[in-house]
């Protein structure tokens, strides 16, 4: 079977399929003059499938305790949880991995055809060592934050949450251009105070407790005006900030898709955290509002501290955290630890002329 890179959205495989280095036609996307891999030449991707899928077990040799209710078709469960496929239908993933993992299918057909599940899910010994959240709850570890022990907590395993960050490191080069608003008059605010607030005006923030410094910057104006949440008729300044020297930050936005074929990556391990590394990505982007409590910020807090902490020859490891922005969904924000890493070298004002507003039922 002919497929191309452009049937997958995930990079690794991307990768694999560009390092053959044959161009041609895509029979099954249509795309022309792309990078093409023939299931029935090579082998690369099977071994890469095989780990993961692996992890599956068909139905019928799943335990009795295992709810039915849980187990789905390989198919569906590859695009729907692993997010490999670019815009294939069911019929067309199941057609791909039959033909990438043909030997498999030859002696475990059932694997590709009756639901499958994994049972690891529902092995308590197995969670005990292997989960992200020793209690496997996010609502028990938010809760042990609250109202037993703010700064140290036995509900996280730090050992593996640093691992996952160590897959989603992205780099950035210095003279970098981000920035950051803030509301004003119609003179504006001068560039020598457009940076992070002084320590005792330091507010609680998704990324940093009261009285921590902490550098909130958007990748775009437009993206730091949004979050300003400023008013119909207010003035905001923006304020254009230049980084210094070459950067790493962890890139939290992209926690919940980190790549299963990833060397090194563990694909069971990875797929009993699945729905704790979604949390942690829906937590850096909940909408927060005027009438939440401060305590409601500690999950993210929690987690940020500990990334702040993390260090390579005595030296910090990242310089932030990426997340998504909460308020304009094609942009994304940076938090950084330093706020020297970057100096603001022009502002602009802006009069905010009109306000979309958009509402649902509760």
């Amino acid at each position: 079977m002919i497929i191309c890179e452009r049937c997958f959205c995930d990079t690794e495989v991307i990768s694999v399929i560009r390092n053959k280095a044959e161009i041609g036609d895509c029979p099954l996307c249509k795309c022309k003059s792309v990078h093409i891999y023939d299931t029935d030449k090579y082998e690369d991707l099977s071994m890469m499938f095989d780990d993961l899928i692996s992890i599956y077990t068909p139905v019928s040799l799943l335990p009795d305790s295992y709810p039915k209710s849980e187990t789905c078709l390989l198919k569906g469960e590859l695009i729907n949880n692993w997010k490999i496929f670019n815009k294939k239908s069911e019929a067309d993933v199941y057609n791909i991995i039959t033909a990438i993992c043909k030997e498999k299918y030859e002696y475990n057909a059932e694997l590709f055809d009756q639901p499958v599940g994994i049972p690891e899910l529902y092995d308590q010994e197995y969670l005990l060592n292997h989960s992200l959240l020793t209690t496997n709850s996010w609502d028990d570890f938010v809760e042990a934050l609250k109202t037993k022990n703010r700064f140290h907590t036995h509900y996280i395993n730090l050992d593996l949450l640093e691992r996952f960050c160590s897959y989603i490191r992205k780099p950035y080069k210095a003279g970098e251009m981000f920035y950051r608003c803030r509301i004003s008059t119609e003179e504006g605010i001068p560039i020598e105070e457009m940076g992070a607030p002084p320590i005792e005006k330091t507010t609680d923030g998704r990324a940093n407790a009261r009285g921590i410094r902490c550098l909130y910057l958007g990748d775009t104006a437009e993206t730091t005006i949004y979050e300003t949440r400023a008013g119909a008729y207010d003035y905001v300044t923006v304020g254009k900030f230049k980084l210094k020297k070459d950067i790493i930050v962890v890139d939290l936005k992209k926690i919940n898709q980190i790549s299963p074929f990833i060397e090194g990556l563990s694909c069971l391990e990875y797929a009993i955290n699945k729905e704790h590394l979604n949390k942690i990505n829906d937590e850096m982007g909940k909408i927060m509002r005027r009438s939440d409590s401060a305590l409601d910020y500690v999950s993210t807090q929690y987690i940020t501290d500990f990334i702040k902490s993390i260090t390579h020859d005595d030296a910090a490891e990242y310089a932030g955290i990426e997340y998504k922005s909460v308020m304009h969904n094609d942009g994304y924000n940076l938090a950084l630890f330093d706020p020297a890493l970057f100096e603001c070298v022009d502002t602009q004002v802006y009069g905010i002329d009109t306000i979309d507003y958009r509402k649902h039922i509760i």
